[in-house]
């Protein structure tokens, strides 16, 4: 992103851009930020745009040709394509177009062995967005709230991120809910996040392993029904859990072989921020008690697909049965 940042103040471009990974509001800040400083107040005749999986090569060639009207740049924006997923003609196809044209592309998924990948990483710019870690996070939602000369503390905004999870897209979203419900405060406080952010499904899942950690079945029903309560599915709920604890053995493994928690995100496939709420949870578990709720888990799906118990029971039980005190 800094290398980005730096095109965009100098207004030197590279021919190629490729934005990629799993956080969609830093893709779209960067993507429009781009936009903006290569085309400037330019009409859309100098814009072209591809959207999906159906995109012709030689449309694409045929128009990255062309030079632009009365302009310096002439922008070509590819997203969503999953060209970088597949075998693709396009990198020999725009190999040769004039210094006056640039490509970004914009993708969540891609294969860095793919042929196109190389052609831009040797030939562009390419740029890994995922999500912030804790410290950006919060400077994230501070600098949106005090653009509208807002305040908050710090263990406010950390009781916000709880409630929101990580996607940048969500926050801001639910961040201007909380602009407009304090319309007459300076200071943000737990009661209004309270009063109008949506609780994400991870947050409660997160909220109900605590329960079931801390021995308090009670709880941990509560937030299952709260789920039930606005129609997720038992068995979505059930392979939520499921994955939550084996991101939990896995942390608690990777711990006890004494890998830093700094590098622990690629390889449990959760962000940065994330990382160590993951690993206080773990703390309530043993790596026995992370393996028997696996296999249990594992055995009442099972039980389920076979029809020989019900979804809604099924994960009452798993509920009940870990949030009982348990052998260390």
């Amino acid at each position: 992103m800094k290398v980005i940042k730096e095109h965009i103040r100098t207004g030197s471009f590279k021919s190629y851009y490729l934005l990629y990974g799993s956080e969609d509001y830093l893709k779209k800040l960067y993507r429009d930020k781009l936009k903006n400083a290569i085309l400037k107040d330019d009409s859309d005749m100098n814009f072209s745009y591809f959207e999906g999986r159906d995109v012709d090569p030689d449309k694409v060639s045929q128009i990255a040709q062309t030079l632009p009207f009365f302009s310096d740049y002439r922008l070509i924006i590819i997203e969503n394509s999953g060209l970088f997923k597949a075998q693709s003609e396009l990198s020999g196809l725009i190999a040769d177009i004039p210094a006056s044209t640039i490509i970004l592309f914009v993708e969540s998924e891609i294969d860095k062995r793919n042929k196109l990948y190389k052609f831009v990483k040797d030939h562009g710019t390419v740029s890994e967005m995922n999500g912030l870690d804790e410290k950006n996070l919060k400077l994230f939602v501070i600098s949106l709230l005090d653009a509208e000369g807002k305040r908050i503390s710090e263990s406010t905004v950390l009781y916000l991120l709880d409630k929101t999870g990580t996607d940048m897209v969500n926050i801001a979203n639910e961040v201007q809910k909380l602009i407009s419900y304090t319309l007459n405060k300076d200071i943000i406080l737990p009661e209004d996040i309270d009063a109008v952010i949506t609780t994400q499904v991870s947050g409660k899942i997160f909220q109900m392993i605590d329960a079931i950690g801390n021995q308090q079945p009670d709880k941990a029903l509560e937030l299952y029904y709260d789920l039930l309560s606005v129609r997720e599915k038992p068995m979505s709920i059930l392979y939520l859990i499921i994955r939550h604890f084996n991101i939990l053995l896995q942390a608690k493994e990777l711990q006890t072989l004494g890998f830093p928690s700094s590098n622990m995100s690629e390889k449990l496939g959760v962000p940065p921020f994330a990382v160590s709420k993951y690993l206080g949870q773990s703390r309530n578990f043993t790596i026995k008690q992370l393996k028997n709720a696996l296999e249990f888990g594992t055995d009442i799906e099972e039980q389920i697909k076979t029809g020989r118990m019900l979804e809604k029971i099924g994960v009452e039980l798993f509920i009940l049965t870990f949030s009982k005190k348990q052998g260390r």
